[in-house]
């Protein structure tokens, strides 16, 4: 058994969606879903999850890293110089290319996009985690876990797009979302086994995002997500685990 915890990493406590799930080597189910609020702890949350007698993966929704180019290109620049390197290559990952070549789903620009803020975030509760357990929580990057928690990035979006294809993924997001979250969560259920009380997956995206987490998590376990086939630049700059096949999920 592994506990498996989706984190829809944010950087206001209220829009963090965390959830609760297991995977038992054949089926996942997801035990509990909440959002974190001001009064509380997201990491306390977490911890409270972990269980001693089993292993337990982190699967978050926030970039872990940033592109190799930006950090080599910026290190020396002065103001007022060219930047030689494209665009594209500066501000992405080889992750955030090689998602969008492989779905057309584009994650958002770590290195030039707001996201960078929740990756700070992302990174500071794993910091606060390690402190929390007294464990070093590495990145996984194969199947077979070798220490007690793992962390992994996750892209919900991307899950989506592959649970639907060749359908297109309903608009869940917002107020205006609860039918498309709705539509989402019958998908949901042909791979999940949901909690009983599904209200919060119904009303909040950042709950829903969680789930789908958890089952990204369960899909890098399960051996079907797309490793990388540069790991040192990997290592260096994240890579997003999403499943290479839908039918793939279904064998």
């Amino acid at each position: 058994m592994i506990t498996i915890i989706g984190i829809d990493c944010a950087t206001q406590p209220q829009k963090t969606g965390l959830a609760l799930g297991t995977w038992d080597g054949t089926a996942v189910s997801i035990q509990t879903v909440t959002l974190g609020n001001k009064s509380s702890s997201r990491a306390q949350t977490i911890v409270n999850w972990i269980s001693p007698n089993c292993p337990t993966l982190l699967a978050l929704d926030a970039p872990l890293g940033w592109p190799a180019d930006l950090g080599n290109q910026l290190a020396a620049h002065q103001a007022g110089d060219a930047l030689p390197i494209p665009p594209n290559m500066l501000f992405r990952r080889e992750t955030d290319r090689r998602i969008w070549q492989r779905i057309g789903k584009l994650p958002l620009d770590v290195g030039a996009d707001r996201i960078a803020r929740t990756a700070h975030a992302a990174l500071s509760l794993l910091a606060e985690l390690r402190r929390h357990t007294g464990r070093k929580i590495p990145l996984a990057w194969e199947p077979h876990l070798t220490h007690p928690i793992h962390a992994i990035e996750v892209y919900p979006a991307g899950t989506l797009k592959t649970l639907f294809a060749p359908m297109k993924v309903p608009s869940y997001k917002g107020k205006d979302g609860r039918n498309g979250r709705i539509a989402i969560l019958n998908q949901l259920t042909n791979d999940v086994t949901l909690p009983p009380a599904t209200h919060l997956l119904e009303n909040s995206d950042d709950a829903l995002d969680a789930a789908l987490c958890v089952l990204a998590g369960t899909d890098f376990l399960r051996g079907l997500a797309e490793p990388p086939t540069n790991r040192p630049q990997a290592q260096k700059e994240g890579w997003i685990w999403v499943r290479q096949q839908r039918e793939q999920s279904d064998e």
